[in-house]
């Protein structure tokens, strides 16, 4: 047989679940247009050590910065800019 699940505590939940404050875009409130994909230290941080790129919910970019991040990070790898890999 499984054992129990816990039953919610209140105690640790926040009292508003709604009430998380939306993480802003970094392009928007900057004022940038274009990303460039030979701006590296700007790309370095949307991608994982491992060199994936993160997802808008941990990063907070709209959707249309994103796309274009994408479109960036993805041109910087063929050009060699940046690891499609991590090294080991």
């Amino acid at each position: 047989m499984l054992p129990r699940r816990p039953k919610f505590n209140p105690e640790y939940a926040p009292a508003d679940p709604r009430s998380r404050k939306r993480k802003k875009c970094p392009f928007t409130a900057s004022g940038i247009d274009e990303i460039d994909y030979k701006d590296i230290d700007t790309l370095l941080k949307f991608i994982t050590e491992r060199g994936k790129i993160l997802p808008r919910r941990i990063t907070g970019v709209s959707a249309h910065h994103q796309k274009k991040l994408t479109e960036a990070i993805k041109r910087a790898r063929h050009v060699a800019l940046l690891p499609f890999v991590a090294q080991t």
